[in-house]
């Protein structure tokens, strides 16, 4: 299981795949396969496992633009695994109706949305004056 730390907080985000899917769909969709070239701090810094307390402002502004931009791609142009892009998520396409983009496409393992779960990760981080970190349980 992988989450966010920030200090003793944990924020489940799921498999390790699933959070890889959420940074080749960036990559893949946003950044047109240039890892890192529009959202540096979390493509480059986070990824990497952690995001220093001083670019927690700077990657709140990306996932907003990440968000945004992933509103106009449908459902089925989520990218797995950009390295082997055959690789399809475990699921297929059988995904809730309640799923309509790319923005809410990606849901914890416990139901929560992605997005939302990494920006209440960023703001603790903000509001604590903590490093934001990728873990493993």
């Amino acid at each position: 299981m992988i989450g966010f730390t920030v200090s003793f907080y944990w924020f489940q985000i799921g498999t390790g795949d699933f959070l890889h899917s959420f940074f080749s769909t960036v990559c893949m969709r946003l950044e047109g396969g240039s890892w890192g070239s529009k959202f540096p701090v979390i493509m480059n810094e986070l990824y990497q496992g952690e995001l220093p307390a001083d670019k927690v402002d700077a990657a709140m502004q990306e996932l907003r633009l990440i968000r945004e931009g992933l509103r106009a791609f449908p459902p089925e142009q989520v990218v797995w695994d950009m390295d082997d892009l055959s690789k399809q998520p475990p699921w297929g396409n059988k995904i809730s109706p309640d799923i309509t983009d790319l923005s809410n496409y990606f849901v914890t393992s416990d139901g929560e949305d992605f997005i939302g779960v990494f920006e209440n990760a960023l703001k603790t981080a903000a509001e604590d004056g903590e490093a934001l970190k990728i873990e493993s349980l």
